[in-house]
């Protein structure tokens, strides 16, 4: 946090540009940083690139073990419904910190793989706020800008003694 590429909106990446050696590269180095550091999400802007590109794993509303990450770029974000869910949030890049945000429960989404194919997901539950959440990573939003109030921002550490008890 503080990085001004972070509260930028990010530049879509055209077909082109996407095959290219360098941004497939930033593609797999995002891959492999979100899983060393135990993310689910790492949009381009939280490693420093102002482009409209991140990467996730999504299947974890199964209870299985998530699958590969995949890159989602230009992501177009619909709501499908009218149902909002409050849950907890956190960030590689405001490490350490949590908070409670208010969310659409399901989204669609509309996108370009990494190989520049037109693909389309419905997706619901954790899957739905992690792609809204690094979606607003690409337009220089914060978890914490999406906040009511900011009685729920609390440490991890704080967080793991006082709130998770009441998650389980």
């Amino acid at each position: 946090m503080g990085h001004p590429v972070l509260r930028a909106r990010a530049q879509a990446l055209d077909r082109t540009r996407l095959k290219s050696p360098d941004v497939q590269k930033l593609i797999d180095d995002m891959m492999e940083t979100m899983t060393e550091y135990h993310g689910v999400g790492l949009a381009a802007p939280q490693v420093h690139e102002g482009l409209r590109l991140f990467v996730a794993s999504l299947d974890m509303d199964r209870g299985d073990e998530p699958t590969q990450p995949i890159a989602i770029i230009n992501p177009e974000i619909t709501p499908i419904g009218q149902e909002l869910v409050e849950d907890w949030e956190g960030c590689l890049s405001i490490p350490d910190i949590r908070g409670r945000v208010s969310r659409p429960a399901e989204v669609r989404v509309r996108a370009l793989d990494r190989d520049g194919e037109r693909i389309e997901l419905r997706a619901r539950g954790f899957s739905a706020r992690i792609i809204q959440h690094e979606t607003d990573h690409l337009d220089g939003v914060l978890f914490f800008d999406r906040m009511r109030g900011f009685e729920t921002l609390t440490f991890l550490d704080e967080y793991s003694r006082y709130w998770a008890k009441d998650e389980d």
